[in-house]
């Protein structure tokens, strides 16, 4: 049983597929009527109007209606598009078993627990027959698919066979209106239009389902007695032919199946049975462990079965539709009915070769599964379920074609999967041992050999190579060397298809489909909600594939797209050109010819073989909002610019693309003030003044213009703006426009006409404008403001403009690849001299002058119209038609012969940053170059360390001192330069140097010392912070050669145990309450590795804290190691000297201490607790500091930096450990 879908829901009661479409209707037990989707496995639609279970329901053949019957007594009938309950027929008087639509009439019949059958007209909404005659409830009532009958089955034990001729042709022809007055008796007694037929009697209990044949005159049943009956019908009689025994419980359903001499039965026994019509045995059974089954039914097209039971139903299959083929060269093998057949795709011959297996074996699943065929021997593998998977053998003889011919005998053997390696070997799989048995023809094992991984099947992988499959993964085994030549993980692998060339492969599972070069090597993934039912690949390389519903294509980058719908599955043997060689369920060979036109232009793109695209693009249909999200998607915007017609896409498009010249028509076109700007920005972008103009002109953005003016230097113009502002009474405008143009006097006009007298008379003062200082004087008064003494004032006054009017230097906008053909393909072949143009760039080729006879650029007709202006506001525009301008007027016309004198930016090259970073995986280099994210990634990976709050002023400082900054004009931004480690002046200007760093080892060395000294004095704290300031700078140290990487390395260690040893002093100085710990503290500190001075210091320190607090034993192992170290201070000596003698009077400690100075230990980082030999204990991954077992993942005491026990690579702080 192959299980397609499965829901989860209450006890089903009614299952009905549908003709056309992938959907199934459930009734449950709780009242609901469910649409599954059985191929998307989606619940598309619920039914929530029966009151109590609903026992029955059926889809119509053609109309979108279902019918629907419950334990309400009612019959509903709905339209599935409406979502609706059309309407409700009422009649029966007990609970309704089953409802069936009838194949032709617009008739309805159902079973009842009233012990009637009625019959229906749906399209009159009325009872047409009620047949009488069972007596007790019936259980089921269903239409001949062909004949005028009726079948019913009954707890009466009986199952009845109703002619309902008359019925039909009652319905036919209508009788006349005397006829009519029958009706009622009809209604009351039960019409004449049906009788019984026959009475099938030999169950001992109730029966429970009934049915027909689809095309013999036969009957099967099933009871409450456990059996399933089997009835043979002729026009007199009918008679019981069989008995079939099995079921442990009652039988609830039993049909016969469509295609297969079988008859399928279900039971409250937990199992569905498939019996054998001719045998008359059972042939198999599937159980389920908790759920009875209730209902059966059959999908009227396709061989597809649905099983309804206590907690939801099941669709399945009997067994695999799949015919077995292998297609070699020009010829494609393949089973189809118990023989082998042969068909040439040249000539599209089809012929049967031999029969294969012996006939007769009923079991489900035996069909051949797989086919492999060696074309130089004439050799076919035919492997399937048989006797838990086995194979045959077949040489064919080369003459034999005809079917009458003597058949060769098959060679068998035991094995799930077997396939030819080489010209006369094949390779069979044993499970048990997961070994590959090699075969020669003759059926001898030539070689053993263990495969790689436990697999489950194996595929042909080239000669002599196996691609083995496991649950989760795949793998490439060379049979000769025993190796594995690529292992790839992959979901359940089902089929294998190679190129023609066997350097890609394409591995099929339900829902993916996995492409990999021949070594596996990942190439991509697709996944579909649909199963994937087949594959091939193309001439091109692009691999075609099938679900259960389309036909789709995959590119090499992974990019996918559908081809064509189909209405049935089928199985894609090979692909030439545009036609798709295929296998149908039926063992029909199709040919469908496609349209590859989509992905040829795709897969032109991809392989940048653009002269293939052009020649697409003039000849063939390509279009659709698909194709051009494609095309945007994949940075062809000027590709998709063709095939828009829509004004707001192609000025979308042009913009994407930078063809300010479509743009600038688009927005003329659209005119909206959005477009306007976004035209304006991107001119901006490319340089082009004269249409940032015209754009700004068009929205009439005066202060932008304002701007645009001030920054290209064209100072006539911008006084034209301070005028149209005085039109406009924009008296901010106005002052603006003043300022940029540096009229003071104009200023000082328009704050004084503002009314802002004091700010005016200000500007006057200060401006030294002496004649409207002294009117404005007389205006004020007593008001004048005084301005501050002994100050000098600046002048608010604009820098002189550098270069004025025109054009900046263009950005050079590259032109498409396609550009020059497409726009003489627009054009219908341009002139000459226009081809010569297309390689210019666009800025020269836009002409703004003869859009719409406007010439743009001039301001002056605002001026003339004066009042005009304001008043034709709405009309949008300039209004410049009337404008004469004079010959030498300044457009901004990017003549096509002017190409000489347009400046062309370089293209910029890497920025400094970036080629620092490039090939650098020293975190300090990544932090001079700014990029401080992936210096704290290399740190995080190298040492370990994850605080990086200490490091950030040092990032900080590193990025700053890599680079200096010039000044160049005042108008102009700050050059950064980049600062080069070693720089000299005879280096090449091309090449790069590393970034200078601030922070270097001879610094470190200075602090060092003045850490040392710091601990000599005393200053504990002080030197404690000088310690640790050089354990957070070593990460960002860079030296030269692998004797300072040592250094560093030693340094770090040194520097290590002073923060440690200090941390411990410092901490034993907070405890003045706790003697003991004290003195742990004290002796722990001499366990660092200090200096010689300092040890000492450390060693007098302990041997006088032990002494005070009579610990005398302790005391004396601190000055006997004192005295080894000969102290050249004679004071410590003789104190040393003293301890010893006192201790020998009384070798004794008074308190104990968790301290033993025999056994060797070292101090924990964070609980200061010695972790003795042997113990264990977890580290810092930069600074080493060890640490109890229960600090792991925690930060680091020591260097504050580091997580305990975090995994790292090491420290890096040269190049030459990367070399």
């Amino acid at each position: 049983m192959l299980t397609k879908f499965e829901t989860k829901s209450n006890r089903v009661k009614g299952l009905s597929f549908h003709s056309k479409r992938p959907w199934i209707l459930a009734s449950l037990h709780s009242g609901v009527i469910q649409l599954w989707d059985y191929r998307m496995g989606t619940l598309i639609d619920r039914f929530d109007e029966h009151d109590g279970p609903v026992r029955g329901v059926h889809f119509h053949k053609s109309q979108p209606l279902f019918v629907s019957g419950g334990d309400d007594y009612k019959i509903k009938v709905w339209n599935y598009k409406l979502h609706r309950c059309l309407f409700t027929l009422l009649g029966h008087l007990d609970y309704i078993r089953t409802v069936q639509f009838h194949h032709e009439y617009p008739w309805i019949v159902s079973a009842s627990d009233d012990q009637t059958i009625r019959i229906w007209n749906w399209q009159s909404r009325t009872c047409i027959s009620v047949l009488t005659g069972h007596n007790h409830y019936v259980m089921c009532a269903s239409f001949h698919p062909k004949e005028d009958l009726v079948v019913s089955a009954s707890l009466d034990q009986t199952v009845r066979v109703w002619d309902i001729g008359a019925l039909r042709k009652k319905t036919v022809s209508p009788a006349d209106d005397i006829l009519r007055l029958t009706q009622m008796n009809t209604d009351l007694f039960g019409g004449v239009d049906a009788v019984v037929k026959y009475v099938l009697e030999g169950h001992d209990r109730g029966v429970n389902w009934a049915a027909f044949h689809p095309t013999l005159p036969l009957i099967v049943s099933g009871a409450d007695d456990r059996q399933v009956k089997l009835w043979r019908m002729n026009d007199t009689k009918a008679w019981e032919v069989d008995t079939l025994r099995g079921h442990m419980n009652n039988v609830s359903s039993v049909m016969f199946h469509a295609k297969q001499d079988i008859i399928v039965s279900n039971s409250e026994d937990k199992s569905i049975r498939v019996w054998d019509v001719t045998k008359r045995t059972g042939v198999q059974t599937f159980r389920r462990e908790h759920d009875r089954f209730w209902i059966l039914a059959s999908h009227p097209e396709m061989n597809l079965l649905a099983a309804g039971h206590d907690s939801g139903m099941i669709v399945f299959k009997l067994e695999r539709e799949r015919p077995a083929f292998a297609v070699s060269a020009d010829s494609l093998f393949y089973t189809k009915d118990r023989f082998l057949r042969f068909f040439e795709f040249s000539t599209q011959r089809d012929t049967q070769i031999i029969p294969i297996r012996r006939p007769g074996t009923t079991s489900l699943n035996q069909s051949p599964r797989t086919l492999s065929y060696s074309p130089t021997e004439n050799a076919v593998l035919i492997c399937s379920d048989v006797d838990g998977g086995s194979y045959e053998l077949y040489v064919i003889p080369k003459d034999s074609i005809a079917r009458g011919d003597a058949v060769p005998e098959a060679k068998r053997g035991a094995g799930g999967s077997a396939v030819f390696v080489a010209r006369n070997r094949f390779a069979v799989l044993d499970k048990s041992s997961n070994q590959v048995l090699v075969k020669n023809l003759k059926n001898e094992v030539v070689k053993k050999s263990g495969l790689p991984i436990s697999g489950d099947a194996i595929f042909y992988a080239g000669t002599g190579n196996l691609l083995c499959r496991a649950e989760d993964r795949v793998a490439i085994f060379d049979l000769q060397q025993r190796l594995v030549i690529g292992e790839l993980q992959t979901p359940f692998v089902k089929y294998v298809v190679w190129s023609n060339d066997m350097e890609s492969v394409a591995l099929l599972s339900k829902h993916a489909i996995i492409i990999a070069s021949k070594k596996l090597v990942h190439q991509c993934t697709l996944h579909e909600t649909i199963r994937v039912k087949s594959g091939a690949w193309d001439d091109n390389g692009v691999f075609i594939y099938t679900t259960l519903n389309h036909i789709k294509y995959c590119l090499p980058n992974g990019d996918s797209g559908i081809i064509r719908t189909l209405d049935v599955p089928i199985y894609i043997t090979k692909i030439s050109g545009n036609t798709i060689f295929c296998l149908d369920r039926d063992g029909k060979n199709r040919p469908i010819v496609i349209d590859a036109t989509e992905y040829i232009f795709k897969l032109s793109l991809l392989k940048k073989r653009y002269d293939h695209v052009m020649s697409m693009i003039k000849n063939s249909q390509l279009c659709g909002q698909a194709m051009i999200a494609y095309l945007q998607q994949k940075g062809f915007p000027e590709v998709a610019l063709h095939f828009v017609k829509d004004e707001r896409t192609r000025f979308n498009l042009a913009l994407e693309s930078g063809n300010i010249q479509i743009a600038v028509a688009s927005a003329k076109e659209i005119d909206e003030k959005d477009h306007w700007y976004r035209l304006g920005v991107e001119a901006l972008r490319q340089g082009n003044a004269g249409i940032v103009e015209y754009a700004y002109q068009r929205t009439k953005n005066f202060e932008r213009l304002s701007f645009l003016y001030l920054i290209t230097g064209n100072l006539e113009k911008l006084s034209k703006m301070l005028r149209i502002a005085e039109v406009k009474n924009d008296v901010m405008g106005q002052f603006h426009n003043a300022l940029y143009l540096g009229d003071v006097r104009e200023r000082v006009k328009i704050l004084e006409n503002a009314g802002h007298l004091p700010l005016a008379y200000a500007t006057a003062k200060v401006h030294g404008l002496e004649d409207v200082v002294e009117r404005l004087a007389a205006e004020l008064g007593d008001n004048i403001p005084s301005l501050p003494e002994g100050k000098e004032p600046s002048l608010l006054m604009p820098p002189a403009p550098i270069m004025c009017g025109g054009d900046w230097p263009l950005l050079r906008v590259m032109k498409g690849i396609f550009e020059g053909g497409l726009d003489n393909m627009v054009r219908g072949g341009a002139d000459e001299d226009e081809e010569e143009a297309a390689d210019g760039d666009w800025g020269e080729e836009l002409d703004m002058v003869d859009v719409d006879g406007l010439q743009n650029g001039d301001v002056t007709a605002i001026l003339e119209d004066g009042e005009a202006a304001e008043e034709n506001e709405e009309e949008g525009g300039w209004d410049l038609e009337d404008l004469e301008l004079p010959p030498e007027a300044d457009t901004p016309r990017a003549s096509v012969s002017a190409r000489s004198s347009v400046f062309v930016a370089p293209t910029p090259g890497m920025p400094v940053s970036q080629i620092w970073i490039q090939r650098s995986s020293l975190a300090a280099e990544h932090a001079a170059a700014g990029n401080f994210d992936t210096a704290m990634r290399l740190l995080n990976r190298q040492l370990g360390i994850k605080n990086f709050m200490p490091l950030k002023s040092m990032f900080l400082d590193l990025n700053s001192g890599s680079q200096t900054y010039l000044r160049a004009f005042s108008s102009t931004p700050v050059i950064s330069l980049a600062v080069e480690r070693g720089w000299i002046e005879s280096a090449s200007p091309n090449v790069r140097g590393p970034p200078a760093l601030v922070f270097n080892f001879s610094q470190l060395e200075e602090k060092l010392k003045a850490g040392y000294k710091a601990t000599t004095a005393g200053k504990f704290t002080e030197a404690l912070k000088l310690f640790l300031s050089i354990l957070h700078t070593i990460p960002l140290i860079v030296v030269d050669s692998r004797r300072e990487v040592d250094e560093v390395k030693e340094l770090i260690i040194i520097v290590k145990e002073y923060v440690l040893g200090l941390q411990v002093e410092l901490k034993r100085r907070e405890m003045k309450d706790n003697p003991v710990r004290q003195q742990e503290l004290a002796a722990y500190f001499t366990h660092c590795n200090l200096q010689a001075p300092h040890l000492r210091l450390a060693l007098q320190n302990a041997m006088t804290v032990c002494f005070k607090n009579k610990n005398l034993a302790t005391a004396a192992n601190f000055a006997r190691r004192l005295l080894e170290t000969n102290p050249p201070n004679e004071n410590q000596a003789r104190s040393a000297r003293q301890v010893l003698a006192a201790a020998e009077r009384n070798m004794a400690d008074a308190a104990q201490l968790n301290y033993d100075f025999r056994n060797p230990f070292v101090v924990c980082g964070a609980t200061y607790v010695p972790i003795y030999r042997g113990q264990k204990d977890v580290s810092c991954p930069y600074c080493g500091s060890r640490f109890v077992p229960s600090h792991e993942g925690q930060l680091c005491t020591v260097c504050d930096l580091a997580v305990v026990g975090a995994d790292a690579s090491g420290l890096l702080c040269s190049p030459s450990q990367i070399r």
